[in-house]
Parts: structure tokens; sequence; C-alpha cells
């Protein structure tokens, strides 16, 4: 698959997933003829009706996240196919054109009688035949949705939710709740913002929109073929510069996608094959992509959609989850950059020959200008502006800035492609945040959430290390083949209140819930990013999955850290927190060393052990636990300095 293939974002390339052998997976359309130009006329009008929201003001909540999640539900049928088997590919079947003029009839009722639907008595004033009918077909239409966009992973949890929901009454014990008639269940999930219409809905149709739709601004206008450039430029020469050159690039642009998988497709088509050609095993190259692109999610200002949702939940400014989240995002790229390090220092790598590089100066001059939308982000929501007003005035920044070259000015074709992809791009999130309501409002009507913390409580006995390890594993797990929006949703009402009651304070509890949910893009054994790469570099997915963790270890260590010391998420006085910054980050690097089995020299597996504790030790805010970790890793640096290795080091564990 060459690089083409990716640079050029086609629409249908932009909305792809990988299946588990890491190949392009064929459950889209490639629409032609009248009905591309229909379905794209509708994408660039969901655009349109975003950015005049985003400059009039919102409308209200019913209106405005129905007609968000309708032009989602038209386009999901048009452009994905019931089945990767189905072969018909260039048309809209019939039964798919009888699902949009559904979803338009559905979701314009609730268009048209948001306002009587908001004032109404829920609960109280009975449902009507009709309405009751509306909320059926709406669900099920989701739920097809839901099926072909996400996959079956998110569908089954939902079912599971709908049957306790109905039937929960039955059961007997703790987890038994109140019978509920299904008028009062459909009431719930359709006519309240409790439900389908809850806030993640309401942050993907505004906040999250906006961000996707800078992004293919950015992109159409060259600014992502700019920042791989100057990743080339700037880390190219030195050891193992192609592995640097994608942690740069992907850290950049994974944080104005907020796609894992789409970043790492998108970048891996350039450096994969770059890593191979200097030195690099494929599953090494595969893995170091996935890993950069998914800590993409993390890293501020943008961190993906999650973000936006994460202070909603908390009722703070974006700013201060983007603010939080810097100290985490850099100890994550620290390991995985000086893991690639130590790996080109161990098998003799060194970086590109001169003339196979750009000149940093030629290329920065060819497009620093990308950098002021990114600034004019930052700068807006450092200053109190509405995350939804900063995604409108970048965007515009960017076309203005653009029309300064003529090689990135955006033509009305450029930007008429922009509005199509980022309503294409802005398709998963929207009803992943959807089909997330059944389960907040199902959670919600039963109580079941306070219960199932309660059982977590139970079974940890209290003791919050191992309520930690209970919740890690519940978000890996729920995020198999979820996007990260999801898999985020879908813990919060489960998992986060058990960390509150422990003691927890509600901005590390849903970072900790967040870090994983993220994780679960590279984490076996279903890790979509990695795959992706993989499939990419020619390597065995498994392998490549299991070396991915190994090079975002950071990422598993961290989120317990900052649980047990906020200072990692700048939370404390100035003085502790430079401390816990600063050792932190020589812990990382030490961590790395562990990990690669290298510091001076090879490293003997008590060395790595050794390295491994005090790594942990100068992570973990303290100053006892600093002190003593410093002490363990300096002993091993001079016992390496002063007494050269005597044998060769064998070490299977790092090829």
């Amino acid at each position: 698959m060459s690089k083409q293939d990716f640079t050029e974002l086609e629409a249908s390339k932009i909305v792809s997933e990988y299946d588990e052998d890491g190949n392009l997976n064929s459950k889209l359309r490639l629409l032609k003829g009248a009905a591309a130009k229909i379905i794209s006329i509708v994408a660039v009008l969901m655009s349109l009706f975003h950015l005049y929201t985003a400059f009039f003001g919102v409308f209200e909540s019913i209106l405005q996240r129905s007609a968000h999640l309708g032009f989602a539900l038209i386009l999901s049928f048009a452009i994905y196919k019931p089945s990767k088997k189905v072969v018909k590919n260039e048309s809209i079947p019939w039964y798919d054109w009888l699902f949009i003029i559904l979803s338009i009839a559905c979701y314009s009722y609730y268009v048209m009688n948001s306002q009587v639907i908001s004032s109404r008595m829920s609960y109280i004033e009975p449902l009507t035949t009709l309405e009751i009918s509306i909320g059926i077909v709406s669900g099920l239409l989701l739920m097809e949705a839901t099926r072909r966009v996400i996959g079956n992973t998110l569908v089954f949890i939902i079912l599971i939710c709908i049957v306790y929901g109905v039937w929960g009454h039955i059961i007997t014990g703790s987890l038994s709740h109140r019978e509920f008639t299904l008028m009062w269940i459909i009431d719930h999930l359709f006519y309240t913002v409790t439900g389908i219409f809850s806030t993640p809905l309401g942050v993907s149709a505004t906040f999250i929109f906006l961000f996707i739709l800078f992004g293919k601004f950015l992109e159409v206008s060259g600014a992502g073929q700019f920042f791989i450039d100057l990743s080339v430029a700037g880390m190219g020469k030195y050891r193992g510069g192609p592995a640097k050159t994608a942690i740069l690039a992907s850290s950049i642009l994974g944080t104005i996608s907020g796609s894992a998988v789409a970043n790492t497709v998108t970048t891996g088509a350039f450096t994969i094959p770059l890593m191979k050609k200097t030195g690099y095993k494929s599953h090494f190259a595969a893995a170091v992509e996935a890993v950069s692109s998914t800590g993409g999610q993390i890293m501020p200002p943008i961190m993906g959609a999650s973000a936006f949702i994460i202070a909603s939940y908390l009722g703070v400014p974006y700013m201060d989850i983007a603010i939080a989240a810097i100290i985490p995002a850099v100890l994550y790229y620290c390991c995985l950059y000086f893991q690639v390090d130590m790996r080109a220092r161990r098998i003799g790598l060194v970086g590109l020959k001169k003339e196979e590089l750009p000149k940093v100066w030629s290329v920065f001059k060819s497009g620093f200008m990308f950098f002021i939308p990114l600034a004019v982000i930052v700068v807006m929501l450092a200053s109190g502006s509405s995350p939804m007003r900063a995604g409108l005035y970048s965007i515009g920044v960017t076309i203005l800035i653009a029309a300064l070259k003529s090689a990135t000015r955006l033509s009305f074709s450029k930007i008429y492609k922009a509005l199509d992809l980022g309503a294409r791009a802005a398709i998963e999130t929207a009803i992943a945040c959807a089909a997330s309501g059944f389960i907040i409002g199902i959670i919600g009507l039963t109580g079941i959430g306070l219960k199932f913390s309660s059982l977590i409580i139970d079974l940890s006995g209290g003791i919050l290390i191992i309520t930690l390890v209970f919740t890690m594993i519940t978000s890996i797990i729920l995020g198999m083949g979820l996007p990260t929006v999801a898999a985020y949703i879908v813990q919060v009402p489960l998992t986060i209140p058990a960390l509150i009651e422990l003691g927890v304070s509600p901005l590390a509890a849903h970072m900790f819930v967040f870090y994983f949910a993220a994780l679960s893009a590279i984490t076996p054994p279903v890790a979509l990013a990695a795959f992706a790469a993989a499939g990419l570099a020619g390597s065995d997915p498994m392998k490549t999955g299991m070396t991915a963790v190994r090079l975002g270890l950071a990422a598993f260590i961290v989120p317990y850290m900052f649980v047990y010391g906020e200072t990692l998420l700048l939370v404390g006085g100035v003085p502790e927190i430079i401390l816990s910054v600063v050792t932190s980050i020589v812990g990382i690097i030490g961590l790395a060393c562990a990990a690669e089995g290298w510091l001076i020299r090879q490293a003997y597996w008590y060395e790595r052990m050794l390295l491994f504790i005090g790594a942990l030790l100068m992570v973990n805010p303290g100053l006892v636990s600093d002190l003593i970790g410093f002490a363990i890793m300096a002993a091993v640096f001079l016992y390496q300095k002063f007494l050269p290795k005597s044998r060769t080091v064998e070490n299977t564990f790092l090829n």
C-alpha cells in the first residue's frame, strides 16, 4: 500500500478500520454517480450546519443533538455496507435507502418537536402510540448503524443493558431493580437528555465536530505533509532517525485527528518503510508507529474527542484537562523515544544520509504558518473561550494562512472536500456517543452504576490498588475494538464512582480510565492500531501488539502514579510539582533502559530488574522513594561503567 493511498485522504479511507490481520477491511462503499454526489452534498450540509451553530449559537439540546445524529445516520447507511460480504459497492441498495428515509423521518420529528419534548413532564405525561413507535424505530436504526460503524462489541454490550433494563426486576439480590414498562424505558432513552441525547452526544454535536473539521481543513491544505517533512528534516539525521520521526510526526498529527488507527495508516505509510529501510525489524517499526499514533489521543492541546467529554463530566474548562495531561503525555513519549534510541544503539543504527534529508530551514519556511492555527486554539482555550468557538476560529485562520501561498491556497473545491471529509470523519464519534446513550440511560434508570461500583469495592476489599487493577482490566476489555470515546463513556458510570469513593480525586479517576481506554488500541488480543500498523509493515499482528505494549509501558504505569500523587497532573505546590516531574522523567528513562536491556551496554537480567525497580520508585511521587530509586539506578550505571561485560548477554526478549 503506497503513501499516496493515504495522503490523498479519500473519503472511503478516512473512515476505514482494520481487521484483526491488519488488512484494510471492505465494509465501506465506494459510491459513484448520482448517489455519490447526493451523499457528498449531505456531508457538506452537515458540516455547514455545525459551522452555522458554532457562529450563531447552538440550538436547544434535543434539536442540536438529534440533527447531528440524523446526519450521521444518513451517512452511515449510505457509506457503510451491512456486511463485508456484500458485493454491491458503487450504489446504495433499496433497503439502505429505506433506512435513510426512516432516519430522516424519525429524527426530523425530534428536530421539529424539540421544544415540546423538552417542556413535557417526562414519565408523567404518557407517550402517544406515534411517539413510542418513533422511539422504537429510532433505536433500531441506531443499533444497526452502530453494528456497521463501530462493530458487534458495542452492540452486544447495549443488548445486555437493554435486557437488564427490561427484565432485571426478575433477578434476586442486590442487582435487582424495580420493574419498568416499555413506555417508561422509551421515554427515558429517547425523550429526555439522559439517554441517547445525553452529554456525550451533546459534546459530539458541538465541540468534537468542529475539531474534527479543523483537522480536515489542515490536512487538505497540506499541513499533514508539512509536519511529516519537518519531522524527517529535524530528526532524520539522528541515530534511529526514522523511528524518532514517526514519534514526532504522529504525536502532532495524532492530537489533531484523534483517531489512533487513522493516524497510524496516514503517517505509517511513510514512516514504517523508512524505519525498515534503516534496519528496524518489521514488527518493531509497526509497533513504534502504533504507539506514537495512539499517544496522540493523550497529547495536548487537542487530545482527540474524549478530553472534551471529560471536561463536560467534570464541569471544568477544557484547558484544565489539557494542562493536567501534559506531564503524563511527556512521560509517555519520553519512554517511547528512549526505547527507540536504546534499540538503535543496541543494533548499531545510524541516521539517514545528509543527501536523503530535506533542509530543516527550507521545510520550516514552506509551512511554518501551519503552526498558527494550533497556536490560536491554545491561546483561545487558555483565555477562556469555548472549545467550539476556538475550533471555528481555527478553521477560519487555517483558510486565511493557507491563502498566503498558491501551493496551499484552498480553492472552492478544496474547501468543499474538507467539509465533505470532516462530516465523514465525524460519523464514528457521533454514532459511538449516541449508542453509548443506551448504556448511560439504562445505568441511570436502574441504578446499576452505584451497585456495580459497590461490587468492585467489595471484590477488592476496599483496597485501592486492587480496585485500580480491576478498573484497568475492565477499561482495556471494554475498549477492545471500540473507539476511545465509547470505551471511556461506558466506564464513567460503572467504575469511576468506586475510585472516587476510595478517595481518588475526580480528575485523577477520569484520567485513569481515559488512559486505559486509549491504550486498548495497542493492547492485544484486539489492538486495532497495532494491527493496522502490522498490515503496513507486513509483520505478525500479535507480535506487533506485544511489542507495542512494551513500547507503551509508561502509559501502563503513570496512571497509577498520578492517582497516588496528583503532582504529575500539575496539582499541588510548585516545588513539589517540579521535583515530581524531574524525578519521573529520570525514572522513565530508567524504565526505557530496563525494557530495552541497555544502559551503557547491554544489560544482564538482574541489571534490568534493578533498573525497573529503581524506575518505578522514581516515578512514584515521594522524596524517600525518589532517593532510593535514584540510588539503585546510579548503582547499575556505575556497575556497567566500571565493570565491562565479560560475556555476551543473551536476550531473546529484545528481538
